[in-house]
């Protein structure tokens, strides 16, 4: 006599199935979370760079204003001069490294013992290079590869 119902057999089956799924699923998550903290441990390390650079271009411009002349290096920054005319007042532009790839760039206005700041913003330093190595049709140029007219004449031909 049979008795009704899931043996023990299919049980088992769904059971296995059900603890690969979990470890694949418990893999991937770690995986992401491992990618998640490279991205964020980039991130910090360009905060920090950031507040660093910042800290020191509020030194150097403290060190322009108070100056009678706008120097040439102030804590190892080097410091370009040139007169606005539009203003009336002398402008000082100087970068602060943060990172490899970027750097803050201060561009301030001294009138006396006031000044105006003119820019302060961080720019990729980089060399971007282009890539174009991936071999991409560009149109029907009666190149190798053709285009949807070719494929309907060679469907033609064979329907003869």
């Amino acid at each position: 006599m049979k008795n009704g119902g899931i043996g023990v057999g299919s049980a088992s089956i769904v059971l296995v199935f059900a603890v690969l799924c979990l470890t694949v699923f418990s893999i991937i998550t770690f995986l992401i979370a491992g990618n998640g903290k490279a991205l964020v441990d980039a991130e910090a390390k360009l905060v920090v760079g950031y507040y660093k650079a910042d800290t020191i271009a509020e030194n150097v411009v403290a060190e322009i204003i108070g100056a009678d002349t706008i120097p040439d290096n102030v804590l190892g920054i080097d410091i370009t001069s040139d007169w606005n005319f539009e203003s009336g007042a002398e402008t000082a532009h100087f970068t602060c490294p943060i990172s490899e790839l970027k750097e803050l760039y201060v561009c301030i206005a001294k009138n006396g013992n006031s000044y105006d700041i003119l820019s302060w913003q961080m720019l990729d330093i980089g060399q971007w290079e282009f890539d174009d190595s991936l071999n991409v049709w560009q149109g029907d140029d009666g190149g190798d590869i053709g285009g949807p007219m070719d494929v309907w004449s060679e469907f033609d031909q064979w329907a003869e």
